[in-house]
C-alpha cells in the first residue's frame, strides 16, 4: 500500500484479504483505554469483596516479619529460608489478584479487535527509531488525540476523587481516634470504595476510546480504487484463485444448461458419457440448435432433469459423440448432421402427435458420415 496516498484517496471498504494481511501483521483495532479501565474496575471489585480478609493476612503476615524466634539467634543461617518462606506466603496472598489482573487484561483487549497473535507485532522494526519519525509521531495528530485523551482523563478522574473525598469526609477524620488494626481496616476499605468509583468514572473514557479506535482502524485499512483493481488481479493470477474461478464458471455454466433442459425437443444420449439437448423450432428456418451438452456427471444430470421435465432421452451413442465434439452450445448443428438429426426429431414429434390404435411409430436407424464419428476421447474414429 502507497504511503504517500492521502486519507482522501482511500474511499473503497477494505477487502477481506487486506484485514487478513493486516492481522498478521498484528494491526487491528486496540483500546489501551478499554483495557485498563477493565483491570482497574476488576482489581477494586475483588479487593472490595475480599479486602478485610486480605488486610488481616497482611498484618498478620507483618506482625510474624517483625518477631523473631530465638532460635533465629542461636542459628542465624535458618534466616535465609525463613524470609523465603514469607515472601511465598505473601506471593500466595496476591497471587489470586495478579491471576485475574491478567486474566482480565487479555480478555479485555479481545473486546475491542478480537484475539489475534502475530509475530510480526513482536518483531523489533528499526524504522521507529528514525528521530524524523518520532517527531511526527510526537507532533502528529495521533499525538494531539492522546493528549485530548489524557486532559479528558484526568478532569474525569478528578472529579470522581473530589467527590469520593468529599463524601468520606468526617469517616477520614475519625479514623486519627481509632486503634491501628481497626484503623487500617476502615482505610483499606475507604481506599479500596474510592478506587472503584474512580475506575467507574473510566468507562465514560472507555466507551469513548473503544468507539474511536474501531473508527481509526477502519478508517486506516480503507483502500483506493486503484489498490483493489490491483488486488483483484494478484489474486487473479494465483494458481489455485484461477481454478476456483474456472470451477465457479463450470458451475454455473452447468446450472444454465440444467435450466435450459425443459426447453429442448430431444435428449441426444451415448448412455455412458454425453446428453444432448436440442431445440428445433418448426416455424423458423434453420436447423436444429444445441441448447445444453455434458459429459459424464452433468450428462446424467441432464438426463435426470429430462425425465423430470418429460423431455424425450434417445440414444444414439455415435450422433452423440458427433454433436458433442462438433457443435458449441447456442450454435446450429452441422451439416453433415442434419440427416440423421432429422430423423430423430421426427421420430419424437410423431410419437407426440400419435393416437391410440394407429399403430407403433418405428424407431429409425441413425447414421452418422464418417468423417464425424468420434471415440469418447474426442478422436476421429478413421484415425484408429
Amino acid at each position: 500500500m502507497a504511503e504517500d496516498t492521502s486519507a482522501e484517496d482511500r474511499t473503497e471498504e477494505p477487502t477481506a484479504r487486506r484485514l487478513s494481511q493486516a492481522t498478521e501483521e498484528g494491526e487491528s483495532a486496540r483500546s489501551s483505554e478499554v483495557t485498563a479501565a477493565a483491570v482497574v474496575i476488576a482489581a477494586t471489585t475483588y479487593l472490595f469483596y475480599t479486602g478485610p480478609q486480605l488486610t488481616e493476612k497482611i498484618i498478620s503476615t507483618f506482625s510474624a516479619g517483625f518477631t523473631l524466634d530465638r532460635k533465629f539467634l542461636d542459628s542465624p543461617q535458618l534466616l535465609p529460608a525463613a524470609f523465603a518462606s514469607m515472601v511465598f506466603d505473601g506471593f500466595l496472598m496476591i497471587a489470586p489478584l495478579l491471576a485475574l489482573t491478567v486474566i482480565v487484561a487479555i480478555a479485555a483487549s479481545a473486546i475491542v479487535g478480537g484475539f489475534h497473535f502475530s509475530m510480526k507485532a513482536v518483531s523489533p522494526k528499526f524504522g521507529r527509531m528514525n528521530p524524523a519519525a518520532g517527531l511526527a509521531r510526537m507532533f502528529g495528530s495521533h499525538a494531539i488525540i492522546e493528549l485530548i485523551k489524557a486532559m479528558a482523563k484526568f478532569g474525569v478522574v478528578g472529579a470522581a476523587t473530589v467527590w469520593v473525598l468529599s463524601d468520606q469526609i468526617e469517616v477520614f477524620n475519625s479514623i486519627g481516634a481509632m486503634a491501628l488494626e481497626p484503623a487500617l481496616v476502615v482505610t483499606g476499605t475507604l481506599l479500596v470504595k474510592a478506587a472503584l468509583s474512580i475506575a467507574c468514572s473510566l468507562l465514560l473514557i472507555a466507551a469513548a476510546d473503544g468507539a474511536y479506535q474501531h473508527w481509526s482502524f477502519s478508517r486506516r485499512m480503507r483502500m483506493t480504487k486503484q489498490e483493489i483493481r490491483d488486488e483483484m488481479k494478484d489474486m487473479e493470477g494465483q494458481p489455485e484463485v484461477k481454478a476456483q474461478i474456472r470451477r465457479r464458471q463450470r458451475e454455473m455454466a452447468g446450472k444454465r444448461m440444467i435450466d435450459r433442459v425443459k426447453d429442448a425437443d430431444v435428449i441426444i444420449t451415448n448412455p455412458d458419457h454425453f446428453s444432448i439437448a436440442l431445440s428445433y423450432d418448426p416455424s423458423r428456418d434453420g436447423a436444429p440448435t444445441l441448447i445444453a451438452k455434458g459429459s459424464d456427471l452433468l450428462a446424467l444430470r441432464i438426463r435426470e432433469e429430462a425425465k423430470r421435465t418429460g423431455v424425450y432421452i434417445f440414444p444414439a451413442p455415435p450422433l452423440a459423440r458427433a454433436l458433442y465434439f462438433t457443435t458449441k452450445v447456442d450454435q446450429q448443428i452441422p451439416e453433415g448432421l442434419y440427416v440423421a438429426v432429422a430423423r430423430v426429431i421426427a421420430y419424437v414429434f410423431n410419437l407426440s402427435n400419435i393416437r391410440p390404435g394407429s399403430g407403433d411409430v418405428v424407431k429409425p436407424a441413425i447414421v452418422v458420415p464418417e468423417e464425424l464419428r468420434f471415440n469418447s476421447d474426442g478422436t476421429p474414429e478413421k484415425t484408429q
